[in-house]
């Protein structure tokens, strides 16, 4: 068992850290992936100084995206968008609503998102409203409504 180094982060990093923590991790670790790739540096009170400065400006530049954000969430929430499709007699759909679908309608409402921001659990099969979310960034969700009517 080896013992492990403190370094400091300077870019979140999923499960360790947020940049400017000190964390603790094994030597191989910091030094084969860490090091090279520049997302930590050896922590040192020079280091930590300069990274306390540098990491003021990032939360307040993350506060802002934060912001910006939930301001985007706040105006997709409760978009309603609508498609037809062939449907029988009990409303069950000859086809099914996926993703692509609900991004073609959204671009057409001017909203531009990527096919993947569209979180569907399994194709819409039925005729009826489904709530549907977006991802819009990071753990942010927006969620809106598809309405599936039955072409004619």
């Amino acid at each position: 068992m080896g013992r492990n180094v403190e370094v400091l982060l300077r870019e979140h990093v999923k499960d360790l850290g947020r940049c400017g923590d000190v964390v603790k991790v094994s030597p191989g670790y910091a030094r084969n992936f860490l090091y090279p790739r520049k997302i930590a540096m050896q922590a040192t009170n020079e280091n930590k100084k300069a990274m306390t400065r540098r990491r003021l400006v990032l939360d307040a530049l993350e506060a802002k995206k934060t912001a910006e954000v939930e301001a985007l969430v706040a105006s997709l929430s409760g978009i309603e968008v609508e498609t037809s499709a062939r449907a029988d007699d009990q409303g069950h759909l000859f086809g099914s609503v996926n993703a692509a679908n609900i991004l073609e309608l959204l671009v057409a409402q001017g909203h531009n998102f990527e096919e993947k921001a569209v979180r569907l659990e399994a194709p819409i099969k039925q005729v009826g409203k489904h709530p549907v979310k977006l991802h819009v960034h990071g753990d942010h969700y927006a969620e809106i409504v598809v309405s599936v009517v039955a072409a004619v």
